[in-house]
């Protein structure tokens, strides 16, 4: 069984930062994508960042580009990802996640991305 385990949620105001760090069991993902997405109350599910493992190609929302980073870590079975100047609408809980199948290239943010491995996500809330 694959397990991811998020951490470094918090409450931040407006502006401020966090770093969220995901654990994946195993100890390589090579050639699989693994991303961060998020969830609010009442809204859709969204990709957030990912990133391809092995190749290094990062994808991000549009709605996070130059405010997000991702990041492996030297673990290559960790994830972080770097927030900084939020918002309140970055309010959500934060999943890490693994795709079950190998591939050589693309969008780790795409839809047809068969992500099947979720952490129990990590709570981010930003005040206004």
């Amino acid at each position: 069984q694959v397990q991811l385990v998020e951490n470094g949620g918090g409450s931040v105001q407006a502006g401020g930062s966090l770093r969220l760090s995901c654990a994946a069991s195993g100890s390589s993902y090579s050639n699989h994508c693994m991303g961060w997405f998020r969830q609010a109350p009442g809204k859709e599910r969204e990709g957030v960042a990912a990133f391809y493992i092995g190749g290094g190609d990062t994808y991000y929302a549009d709605s996070v580009k130059d405010r997000f980073t991702i990041s492996q870590g030297e673990a290559k079975n960790t994830l972080y990802l770097q927030m900084n100047s939020l918002k309140a609408e970055d309010t959500a809980m934060y999943y890490c996640a693994v795709e079950d199948a190998l591939r050589l290239s693309g969008d780790c943010l795409a839809a047809d991305v068969e992500y099947a491995y979720w952490g129990q996500g990590t709570q981010v809330t930003v005040s206004a």
